[in-house]
């Protein structure tokens, strides 16, 4: 079970995440890149199952620049004002945020960074910019709008084939500009991997997450 921890940015923000350690020698760490719900029940207990594949997992507060300590449940009112604060978090704000998350647990070793919904758009950027030895997005929002350079780090992306958010057309374009990623897709909609959310699919988030595990264990030993 984790617990929660205030870090640093390099600007000098504080801010919480909920960090989780794993129960023996760990195999490296993963930083998990929330929702726009928050650091939310489901994040830290997604945070909470990478510890038990053996990794030291952070999830960051990402957030805390607008509002601290917000979290969510995933009705439509909370989706609203979710992407409202999303809006206001600026780009490098989040990365400062999410390289201090890397600082505090890289001594467990490689550092990969794992993000759902928002957070796929937040691993995606930070394969880019900061020092992770890879990232995998699921159902990354806006990452089409961000194709200016993509990531020289290993990516893997999950997308649902029945997500009204990610047009099968938006898929398209971000494997014809990063077409050394790897892509899945499956039978689901958006948010397939969080039970609380209508589109949850059991099967397809199990297989995305076997390929997730096996994945993180090629690149970060």
């Amino acid at each position: 079970m984790g617990e929660r921890t205030t870090l640093m940015a390099r600007d000098g923000h504080q801010f919480q995440a909920w960090l989780t350690a794993p129960a023996g020698p760990p195999r490296g760490a993963v930083v998990v890149a929330q929702e726009i719900f928050g650091v939310n029940a489901h994040i830290r207990a997604v945070s909470d199952a990478f510890a038990a594949a053996g990794y030291l997992a952070i999830a960051p507060a990402l957030f805390d620049r607008v509002r601290r300590g917000v979290q969510f449940g995933y009705g439509p009112d909370a989706v609203q004002e979710g992407v409202g604060y999303m809006l206001q978090v600026k780009p490098e704000h989040l990365l400062a945020d999410i390289a201090a998350s890397i600082a505090v647990v890289r001594h467990a070793g490689r550092v990969g960074i794992v993000g759902y919904c928002w957070g796929g758009l937040c691993a995606y950027l930070a394969a880019r910019e900061l020092p992770v030895a890879c990232a995998v997005a699921y159902y990354g929002g806006r990452i089409a709008q961000n194709l200016d350079k993509v990531p020289k780090k290993p990516v893997l992306y999950h997308f649902g084939e029945r997500d009204t958010h990610i047009p099968p057309e938006e898929v398209a374009r971000i494997r014809a500009a990063h077409p050394d990623g790897i892509f899945h897709t499956y039978p689901a909609g958006h948010g397939f991997n969080c039970p609380e959310r209508a589109d949850y699919d059991a099967a397809s988030a199990a297989l995305a997450l076997d390929r997730t595990l096996e994945f993180l264990g090629t690149h970060l030993g």
